[in-house]
This record gives C-alpha cells, structure tokens and sequence, in this order.
C-alpha cells in the first residue's frame, strides 16, 4: 500500500486528502481518495501520481465525514472520474453507499475495517487496516489531553472497539502522520473519556 497526502503543501484552508494506491498497481487494487478536501489543486497531483496503467486514478472516495473542509471537492472529484462514494452521511449528495460501521473496504491493495466514531461529529468514521496498522481518522479526537471535555457513551464504545486493535501509525484529517505509542495514547484517551462520563452522570 501507498499513501500519499495530496494537501501536503497545501495553501489554502483544507482537510488532509490522502490517495491510497496498491505497491504495484494491480489492476485489483482500488485507488483511493480519502476525504476530497476543499483544494483543487490536488486534481493536477492526481492526474500525474503512479496510479497503475489503464486503471481510474480514482475509483472510489471515502469520506470520514460531511464538514466543508473534507467534502468541498466531491463534485468535482466525481465529474472527473466517476468513483464510487462511501459515507456515513445521508445528507451529502453524491453518495453511493451510506456506512454505517463494521463494514470492509478495500482500499489500494489493503482491507479496512470501518469505525463509527461519533466524537467530533455525528457522522464521524475512522478506516482502520489491520495489516499495516493504520488508521485513518479524519476530526476524531482520538488523543484527548484531559477528561474536561464530555463523550457520549457512543464515542466511548468505539474508544473500546479501537483500543482492541493494534494501531501502529495514525494519519489524522489535519497534520501530519501519528507514529508513536498510538496504542498507549489510545488507551488514556478511553480512560479520560470514561472519567468525563462519569462525572458528568454523577
């Protein structure tokens, strides 16, 4: 699997758009667009990255979930080439298959396990490959500093269903690449989650 960040120099206002390619570019593999960002500029990066010989350079899109910042694209992105849309969203246009968590997709040359992980919005979804480690994790405040924020008991179970995974890079809808101790940091970010529960309960 290749992951490339689209909006790495990105100069306006966006999400992270990551393009996810098979190693070799098989014609199996599915090139992939995770989150579409608000930034036209990646069309001119997609049209010249190594997306395999007479394949789509796009052939499907998976968002993490409906804000401006990560979906602005997705017209255009499916004017051009026609990919088949994943999204937890019903309010989005566009959209061919609605998630809604538990679901397998293959992305490039990898199989992902979709999250709902309803934190920073309702509609929030992380995509998690078992056999790189990697998560891709959109607004999910998956590292939270402080129990001085409330969850609702949603978030806190998908908190749980991640924590039994092994996430070993994290790659986030803004900044670059989480690649130390996820699992350690996952796990505090349960326990502040629950502390904030239950104070709020109390």
């Amino acid at each position: 699997m290749d992951i490339v960040n689209l909006t790495k120099d990105k100069k306006i206002y966006t999400s992270n758009v990551y393009l996810i390619t098979g190693t070799w570019n098989a014609i199996k593999d599915k090139n992939t667009l995770v989150d579409v960002g608000r930034d036209e500029t990646i069309i001119e990066k997609i049209l010249t990255a190594r997306t395999g010989v007479g394949k789509c350079p796009v052939e499907q899109v998976v968002l993490t979930h409906s804000h401006y910042d990560h979906c602005s694209m997705l017209g255009r992105i499916r004017e051009l080439f026609n990919p088949v849309v994943f999204a937890f969203s019903r309010a989005l246009s566009g959209v061919d298959h609605f998630i809604r968590g538990g679901e397998i997709i293959q992305m490039g040359d990898r199989t992902f396990e979709v999250f709902h992980t309803p934190g920073h919005s309702s509609d929030s979804v992380c995509y998690y490959c078992q056999e790189d480690g990697a998560l891709f994790s959109g607004d999910t405040p998956l590292f939270l500093q402080s129990a001085g924020s409330t969850y609702e008991s949603a978030f806190i179970g998908a908190l749980e269903r991640l924590c039994r995974r092994d996430v070993r890079t994290v790659y986030p809808g803004h900044g670059g690449p989480l690649t130390e101790q996820c699992n350690k940091k996952l796990r505090v970010s349960l326990n502040l989650a629950r502390e904030a529960f239950k104070r709020k309960k109390s």
